[in-house]
């Protein structure tokens, strides 16, 4: 049987987990009568994938056609997730590269089209959703073409083939259609053809030792830890021993006593694994991705998997709020340090490190969302814990301080290009091209990683929740200009109780609030943000004084306007250097760092010396 592995590559949300749906139903990979042929989005497993509508995590998954496996690798559409895509790129001999007909190639498309012509894959590209009403394919051909010439170090990889499709109807083209309507005529056989005649056959060097590249790692409650990847040449039956290698060094010798490869979404357990197939071998307790499963007549390592450095950190330590211990399961340094480790065996793109001055750890990520999804997730399992401001990595190039540059793009309204290129003018940005269709206007930007952190939620304020944002790491280049931090103060609560009513109308004044009332606060805790440069201490929990003259309701004539709770992602963006994200499982409060006013003074006042 021959096996063909290819990896779907695009820009979040241009189509790639519909599309491998459509694969997976019009290959009978499913009975009729299996709930999943109602279903969409099935790769998205992950509850956070569903609820954000991205690919967070790489999956594989297979169909068989004309006595053809297919492994179908889904990968990340977002560059924080880069850990992800360069992870499994070696697993694939081919690349199926999705573009969105009225879109085109936006930042993420040109990373991972990078990515996969690094590792030197042959490319399908299929222009998606040709039934948009504003699509463009043809204009959006031209632009990937462009976008070859400019990434591509060899002109074989200019010879690829071009499909069209509609990932939502499971239809592919190989020809334009004239005009595309839901009626007319089609399915995904050319894409598979296509699949069988321009993707190698990996199902080759049976007959040398066997040799497989840890790609990813999952864990079985029956059998423990299972290794993944593709295998490189030669043959693994159960029972027999197995070495794992590391820089060409014997770690240790196992027996293989599980073999699986995959049928659809499902494992299967198979007597006998081949080069070529994407399986998961069980039996070494102690593994990490990277390194090399080979019979122990053959302990030669495979190239190891390159991984881009991380470009932003954030301190990570349990909750020392009044409020520790009362809404999660896991809040020792102890729990969370065991966490993060589990978290750095799969996760590529994290680095941790334990700070020695206190019981907190660094963990680097790739990107503001990439650290936030770990949160998010370590919240949702019980995890009580301390987040400091996101800050930017550092590094000395050849004498000279560097920083991550970034080239950002924004899709926005054209009514809103005034805001726009003001506050990019504020964050030092340098504009590289703007393009404008029909009341739409597309921004590029180059811009120090710095100077965008925040951005988003900026931008977010001020094109009312329509401006789109995508970057893309353009490399470490020495510091450019900083701006000026212009963020205004905070409302910190001076007293702790419940919030009321009537304090909240006070503090309103002063800015925006957070809170609604009947929420417990403590002292020092950020209930909202000033409308002035300074912090401004409020006590929310007042109550209005009744007497036997006055009804409760009288003297109260200002309404109090509903609070503007900030999400994670926005509280990392908003909370300041003096400040701490407090996340649990019920909750995310901002606090100050020094609860108390007293204490906060007297470091006002030291560091004014």
């Amino acid at each position: 049987m021959q096996i063909r592995n290819i990896a779907i590559i695009a820009h979040v949300d241009h189509g790639k987990t519909t599309l491998v749906d459509a694969l997976l139903k019009q290959t009978h990979t499913f009975r009729d009568n299996q709930k999943e042929m109602s279903q969409t989005l099935i790769m998205d497993s992950n509850d956070l994938e569903r609820e954000k509508g991205i690919t967070i995590l790489s999956k594989n998954t297979s169909v068989f056609y004309k006595d053809t496996k297919i492994n179908i690798i889904d990968t990340p559409g977002h560059a924080d997730f880069g850990g992800e895509v360069e992870r499994i790129m070696n697993m694939a001999s081919g690349a199926i590269l999705l573009v969105d007909a009225a879109e085109g190639p936006l930042p993420q498309t040109k990373f991972v089209l990078k990515k996969a012509l690094d590792a030197k894959l042959k490319i399908i590209l299929i222009i998606n959703k040709i039934d948009k009403k504003d699509a463009r394919p043809q204009e959006v051909l031209g632009e990937v073409e462009d976008l070859f010439l400019e990434l591509a170090q060899d002109e074989d990889v200019l010879n690829f083939t071009t499909l069209f499709s509609v990932g939502r109807d499971g239809k592919v083209f190989r020809e334009l259609p004239n005009l595309y309507t839901s009626d007319l005529q089609g399915n995904l056989e050319p894409l598979l053809e296509t699949i069988l005649e321009e993707i190698p056959n990996s199902a080759i060097n049976r007959d040398k030792p066997f040799q497989m590249l840890i790609s990813t790692m999952d864990s079985d409650t029956y059998v423990g830890k299972l290794c993944i990847g593709k295998v490189s040449q030669g043959t693994l039956k159960k029972g027999q021993s197995i070495a794992l290698i590391e820089d060409d060094v014997v770690k240790g010798t196992y027996k293989a006593s599980k073999l699986y490869t995959t049928e659809g979404l499902q494992k299967k357990e198979v007597e006998k694994i081949t080069s070529g197939d994407i399986v998961a071998i069980a039996g070494i307790p102690e593994l990490t991705i990277g390194q090399t499963v080979t019979t122990p007549l053959f302990p030669k390592s495979l190239p190891k998997i390159s991984i881009e450095e991380p470009t932003i950190k954030i301190s990570i330590g349990p909750n020392t709020s009044p409020f520790s211990g009362r809404e999660g399961k896991y809040y020792t340094s102890r729990q969370i340090k065991e966490r993060l480790w589990r978290e750095k065996e799969t996760n590529l793109g994290l680095k941790i490190e334990s700070d020695t001055q206190s019981v907190c750890f660094f963990v680097h990520g790739r990107g503001e969302l990439h650290l936030a999804i770990l949160i998010e997730t370590m919240r949702r399992e019980g995890f009580e814990m301390e987040i400091s401001k996101p800050e930017v990595i550092y590094k000395t190039i050849n004498g000279t301080k560097c920083e991550p540059w970034e080239e950002v793009t924004i899709d926005v309204k054209s009514e809103f290009v005034g805001e726009v290129t003001q506050e990019l003018g504020k964050r030092k940005g340098q504009m590289v091209n703007m393009t404008i269709t029909e009341g739409n206007t597309r921004i590029a930007y180059k811009i120090s990683e710095n100077n965008l952190l925040g951005l988003r939620n900026a931008l977010m304020t001020k094109t009312r929740g329509t401006a789109t944002i995508h970057t893309f790491f353009l490399g470490y280049e020495p510091t450019g200009p900083h701006m000026e931090y212009s963020r205004n103060g905070s409302l910190v609560a001076v007293k702790p109780g419940v919030s009321m009513t009537y304090g909240l109308v006070n503090a309103q004044e002063r800015g925006t609030l957070f809170i609604d009332p009947g929420v417990e606060v403590y002292e020092g805790m950020v209930i909202g943000e000033a409308n002035r440069p300074m912090d401004i201490e409020v006590n929310v929990c007042k109550e209005k004084k009744l007497t036997n003259n006055r009804s409760s309701g009288e003297g109260v004539s200002v309404p109090l306007e509903p609070a503007s709770p900030l999400s994670l992602e926005q509280a990392l963006d908003f909370i300041n250097q003096d400040e701490l994200l407090e996340v649990t499982p019920l909750n995310v409060r901002i606090r100050k760092k020094h609860l108390t006013f007293v204490q906060r003074k007297v470091l006002k006042r030291e560091n004014r010396v």
